[in-house]
Parts: C-alpha cells; structure tokens; sequence
C-alpha cells in the first residue's frame, strides 16, 4: 500500500508527562482540562465550534513505536486481538478522543476529558454529535462487556512502551 501522510493542524496541551499514570480514556481524565493549540493556518476552520458541547480529537500517538498484534490491554488480563482494543501501539498510531468542549480563547480550545499526554500532535477535529456517533440499535462491547466503566481509575502502565511491550502479551 501506499504511505499516507497527515500534517499534525495544533498540539495538545495537558498536564500528563508520562505515559505511565496517564488515563486510559477520558471518563478517567473527568475534571481533568487540557489546551487544544489549533496552529494559526487553520484557526478559520474552529469557526462555529463553540455551539458544541463535545468534539472528537484524532491526534498521533508520537511516542508510540512499533505494534504487536495481539496485546493484553489495560481493562483484562488476556491478550487480545489489537484491532478489539484502544492499544496506543498501532501500524497507524493515531488516536480518538471525545472531550468536552469548555471554551475557545482565540485557536485554543479548552477541553475537559484529556487522556494524552501533553504535546501531542493533533491531527483533526470533529464535532460530537450523538445522532452520528452514538448508535440508537443494540451495542455490544466485545469482551469489554462489564469492564468499561473501570476505565475511570485505570492508569496507563509500561505495557506499551516498546521496550516492555514484550513482557505483558
């Protein structure tokens, strides 16, 4: 296949350093505020946002190298298949994320629900809107089923780091 490039549009700003302690999803980051830093070229297109109470981030796990494809995640202790689970360490290392809106001070966005680490490059913006994003009909959740709602105290660890990465699967 061919290589597909995307250009980082900002960074985000949060108070997370390392990837250890880190939230593993933003119902574990609730209270929790970040800075989305829009770069000055596409400040225009947050035009319009501020009617929204949520948006999705997509941003590049840039500390991420490599993959494995079967991992044990952070919510179970099997490993599983990579693509059932939200692993950082991914051929494609882009992350997804939907925070909540607080404010826009100028092309920064405030956000509540940030669960990256702080300067991490933001690949594109989405508006949250549940009658697109949130199916009506019955949702499974895999073998994440009555594991989820642990992701609010659940930190991230040294599983996927590159160098650990080998001990957990």
């Amino acid at each position: 296949m061919e290589p597909v490039r995307f250009k980082a549009i900002g960074k985000i700003r949060t108070p997370f350093t390392s990837r250890e302690g880190t939230p593993i999803q933003p119902t574990g980051a609730e209270g929790v505020l970040g800075r989305v830093e829009v770069d000055e070229a596409f400040r225009e297109g947050i035009r319009d946002l501020e009617g929204f109470s949520h948006v999705i981030l997509l941003f590049h796990f840039h500390l991420s190298e490599g993959f494995d494809l079967a991992v044990k995640p952070f919510l179970d202790d099997t490993a599983r298949g990579l693509f059932a689970t939200r692993a950082p360490r991914r051929p494609n290392a882009v992350g997804l994320s939907v925070v909540r809106l607080v404010s826009i001070e100028g092309g920064t966005l405030v956000v509540e629900g940030v669960d990256m680490l702080d300067g991490t490059p933001l690949l594109d913006i989405k508006p949250f809107v549940p009658e697109f994003d949130a199916p009506e009909d019955e949702v499974r959740t895999g073998w994440l089923e009555g594991k989820a709602d642990k992701a609010r105290e659940a930190r991230a660890d040294k599983r996927f780091i590159e160098d650990s990465a080998r001990e957990f699967p």
